[in-house]
């Protein structure tokens, strides 16, 4: 059962309609409060209690970003943040009471864009969705991954397609900026989360330079990092995985000991029309 949280005055005709979060938590009063308050922030919210509820509303009315908590009675956080993630394109926050080590290592591999520990404050929390749905705005709202047989997609809601389009071309691979698109030498698309996306392009634009971890985290995360916070270190080793042997061996993202991390191919950039 999903019930309609607090939401702003209904847009004029001609303006965009307001942001739609998700909420999920197996306690009402949390809820409650999330819905309430992302509600005077201009969000529109679905407050959820159940893996089954979300998927629901993922077919008819899908979020723009999903606040996900692990500890759902009787169901598995990480395997709906898998399904999430193999299905939709849409932010996803992790909110939960799990503060070890592990499992946020464990729920940023699965793509999650950020993870929050219980208590927040809840204006920190705002403004990491805020970063998070900045570096969606070029998505549309829960486009479909590629799915499975017999998996229902999410609606599109494409944008209008800019006037041209920036690629960044490495190695035969090429980044396209607007379409937030990554192809391999092959032509072949190669599915990137929001975050990795974003850490791939932060690198193509700064070719041959080491970047620090804060500095890596700022741009993709709109955040600073904290002490033994190894979000980036672990976002790199999800984007060397995806992008192959030559990613892996070193050839194109080097680790720099103590400095950060060294994008190596040269980069070219070129425009197209769409």
């Amino acid at each position: 059962m999903s019930l309609t949280g607090p939401s702003p005055v209904a847009p004029l005709s001609g303006t965009p309609a307001p942001t739609h979060i998700a909420v999920l938590d197996d306690e009402p009063d949390i809820t409650l409060l999330l819905a309430g308050y992302l509600g005077t922030h201009g969000f529109r919210t679905t407050q959820l209690h159940s893996g089954r509820a979300l998927m629901d509303l993922m077919a008819s009315d899908p979020p723009h970003l999903v606040l996900l908590d692990l500890g759902l009675p009787g169901e598995d956080g990480f395997a709906i943040a898998r399904q999430l993630r193999e299905h939709w394109r849409c932010g996803l926050v992790i909110v939960t009471g799990r503060g070890d080590a592990v499992d946020k290592v464990v729920g940023l591999e699965i793509g999650a864009d950020d993870y929050v520990t219980k208590p927040f404050d809840l204006r920190e929390l705002v403004a990491r969705v805020k970063a998070v749905l900045r570096r969606l705005q070029a998505e549309p709202a829960a486009a479909p991954a590629p799915v499975a047989v017999g998996v229902a997609a999410a609606p599109s809601g494409l944008p209008d397609e800019p006037d041209d389009r920036e690629l960044l071309h490495f190695d035969g691979w090429s980044l396209d900026v607007a379409a937030r698109r990554l192809n391999d030498q092959a032509g072949e698309e190669v599915m990137l989360t929001t975050g990795e996306f974003d850490l791939l392009l932060t690198f193509a634009q700064h070719p041959g330079r080491v970047l620090s971890r804060d500095f890596l985290l700022e741009h993709t995360r709109g955040r600073e990092s904290s002490p033994f916070d190894r979000t980036i270190d672990v976002q790199v080793g999800r984007l060397r995985r995806k992008l192959g042997t030559d990613a892996n061996d070193g050839k194109w993202i080097k680790s720099i000991r103590g400095a950060g991390y060294l994008f190596v191919p040269r980069v070219t950039t070129t425009r197209t029309a769409p």
